[in-house]
């Protein structure tokens, strides 16, 4: 059987998720493993089925109707109109191929989108469709390529990790000064007494 990496390669690397796994590369991890079939990726088709046979010495077989139908290549748009800013639908997007901030309009850089559908159902108010690549005004750009589609996902990956460290980091600072802080201050006994003594009552002088 061939390797995961080997498997890897022949992916169009959309990381729709439509085969059933996060990515493709546990996708490639299962096949390798024996535990998946090489007809779960719609974005690649019959091509990519074909092509996987050949590497694997699996038998060629139809795309599962359960994972999607094959489509021509799409990319996702933005009703710019009906756009709120919400920023939902960056997260999702594998490789960063929209651009926006909160409350401000948001766009698809048709050259990077690879047409994965994750960014519509995040959208509150369905202003994201997807249209067929070659019906995209001005001009149809040319679809990107497995190895782009890649990196940029591993970059936003490492970008995210990176983020979750230093978030981290800033947590367990704060958590040493919280805890140098109370280290510094009077031992609850101690402060207690002194609460106590502060709030015992005074005898009253005689007559």
């Amino acid at each position: 059987m061939a390797s995961a990496t080997e498997i890897d390669a022949l992916l169009p690397q959309t990381q729709c998720t439509r085969c059933g796994y996060t990515g493709c590369l546990p996708y490639a991890q299962a096949i390798a493993a024996g535990e998946a079939p090489i007809n779960q990726c719609p974005p690649g088709g019959a091509a990519t089925i074909a092509a996987l046979a050949r590497l694997t010495g699996l038998p060629v077989l139809a795309l599962d109707p359960e994972h999607g139908s094959e489509e021509p290549d799409q990319i996702a748009v933005i009703d710019e109109s009906a756009c709120i800013g919400c920023a939902r639908c960056l997260p999702p997007c594998p490789v960063d191929a929209i651009i926006g901030t909160n409350r401000r309009m948001h766009t698809v850089l048709a050259a990077l989108c690879t047409g994965c559908e994750l960014c519509i159902a995040p959208c509150p108010v369905d202003c994201i469709r997807l249209v067929p690549r070659s019906s995209f005004e001005p001009a149809s750009p040319r679809p990107p390529q497995a190895a782009d589609n890649r990196r940029r996902y591993e970059a936003r990956n490492q970008r995210i990790a990176a983020r979750a460290r230093q978030r981290r980091t800033l947590l367990e600072t704060r958590k040493r000064a919280a805890g140098d802080l109370l280290s510094q201050s009077p031992s609850g006994d101690a402060a207690a007494n002194d609460t106590c003594s502060s709030c015992a009552p005074r005898s009253e002088p005689g007559p």
